[in-house]
């Protein structure tokens, strides 16, 4: 996403916005090992909510996830 940095002196330059994402293991009962995944803090908040393998199931149906 794009917007604009605006000074005390409402001059504007251009700037980014981007995603909130952290690297975070977590442990995969299913498989009996830890993975690694790049995800942000609302998908933090859904995997916490609904459980790992819910989560991936859900990002797979909808191309999120390359590889399990």
């Amino acid at each position: 996403m794009v917007g604009n940095n605006v000074s005390h002196s409402k001059r504007r330059t251009k700037r980014k916005f981007y995603p909130n994402l952290f690297t975070k293991k977590f442990y995969f009962p299913d498989e009996d090992r830890w993975i690694t995944l790049k995800v942000s803090a609302a998908g933090i908040r859904t995997i916490n909510k609904k459980g790992l393998a819910a989560a991936l199931k859900v990002a797979k149906e909808n191309g999120l996830v390359a590889k399990i």
